[in-house]
C-alpha cells in the first residue's frame, strides 16, 4: 500500500518542518542505494552548457517574453483558467532549447546543443564507450538518431511504440554487441531496463522531476554494472533549462529536510515563479 503525502511548507516555518518529521517518520523507511548495494561503482554526475547562437536566442527570446507579458497581463482568474496554455507555451521554450526545429519545420540553422552532443557521442565511442541517450521528445530523438546515422554510429531506438518482444531483444543485443549508443523516450524507458552494458548517461533535456531523471540513469546505474557510471545533463545557458535545473536542487533539498528522502513529486507554480523562470541571463 502507498500513502501519498503532498505538503506546503514555509521556507521560513522550523516549527511546522519539525512537526511533519514527527508525523511522517513512523511511516519512512529510508534506504540509500549506496547502503544498499555497497559494490556498486560510483556515479559521476557533469552538466554541459551550450551558448545559443544569436539567430536562435532571438526566437527564444521573443516567444519567453511574450509568455511574460500575457502573465503579466492577466488577473488571477484568467491565469488559473490558463495554465495549459502556459503549459504548452513553456514546453515550446524547451523546444526551443533542444532544436528549433521542433517547432519551426523546415529550420536549417542547427543547434550548438545538437552540435554538443554529437562531439560528446563521439569522443565516447572513440574511447571504447557505450552510451544510453534520453530526451523527452519523440521528435528530438529523431533528429538526434539522423545525426548519428550520418556520423556512422550505431544505434538502438526505444519510444513508447516500441513493443515488448523488440525492447527485450534491442536490451540484450545492446549489452553484448557493438552497438554505441540507445537512444530512449524519457518516460518509455525511465524503468525496467537493465542496460549496463552502457557506462555514459547523456540527458539531452532536463525535466522539472529529477527523480525521474535518476531512474532512467538507474537503467546503467544498478547491480551488474562493472565502471564507474558518468552522467551528462545538457544545458542550455540562460534560459529555462537553467532554471529547471536550480528547481531540481531546490525541490530536492526540501524533500531530504522533509522526508529524508528522494524526491516530491508534484509541482505547481504561481505566477512569480513563472515569471522568474522566464528570465533570460545569457
Amino acid at each position: 500500500m502507498f500513502i501519498h503525502l503532498i505538503v506546503q511548507i514555509s521556507g521560513s516555518s522550523q516549527e511546522r518542518l519539525e512537526h511533519l518529521q514527527k508525523m511522517i517518520r513512523p511511516f519512512i523507511l529510508r534506504r540509500l542505494k549506496k547502503e544498499v548495494l555497497k559494490d556498486l561503482p560510483d556515479k559521476i554526475e557533469k552538466n554541459m552548457m551550450a551558448r545559443m547562437e544569436q539567430e536562435r536566442k532571438e526566437l527564444y527570446q521573443a516567444h519567453a517574453q511574450r509568455l511574460a507579458l500575457t502573465l503579466q497581463n492577466q488577473t488571477e482568474e484568467e491565469f488559473a483558467d490558463s495554465r495549459f496554455q502556459v503549459l504548452s507555451e513553456l514546453t515550446r521554450l524547451r523546444q526551443l532549447c533542444c532544436d528549433p526545429a521542433l517547432v519551426y519545420d523546415n529550420y536549417e540553422v542547427g543547434s550548438a546543443k545538437l552540435d554538443l552532443c554529437i562531439e560528446l557521442i563521439q569522443s565516447a565511442v572513440e574511447a571504447g564507450h557505450k552510451i544510453l541517450l534520453f530526451s523527452q521528445f519523440t521528435s528530438m530523438i529523431e533528429i538526434l538518431t539522423a545525426r548519428l546515422q550520418k556520423e556512422n554510429i550505431r544505434y538502438f531506438v526505444l519510444q513508447g511504440s516500441t513493443k515488448k518482444e523488440q525492447r527485450a531483444r534491442m536490451v540484450e543485443e545492446f549489452n553484448r554487441d557493438d552497438t554505441s549508443v540507445f537512444c530512449i523516450s524519457l518516460k518509455a524507458g525511465g524503468t525496467g531496463l537493465n542496460l549496463t552494458g552502457a557506462d555514459i548517461v547523456i540527458h539531452y533535456d532536463p525535466w522539472w522531476n529529477v527523480a525521474v531523471e535518476n531512474q532512467a540513469t538507474d537503467r546503467a546505474h544498478r547491480i551488474g554494472q562493472k565502471n564507474v557510471v558518468t552522467v551528462y545533463k545538457l544545458i542550455t545557458k540562460g534560459t529555462i533549462e537553467e532554471k529547471i535545473i536550480k528547481l531540481q536542487q531546490m525541490k530536492k533539498e526540501l524533500a531530504e529536510e522533509v522526508l529524508s528522502g528522494d524526491e516530491i513529486k508534484t509541482a505547481s507554480f504561481q505566477r512569480d515563479e513563472l515569471l522568474e523562470l522566464l528570465e533570460e541571463r545569457f
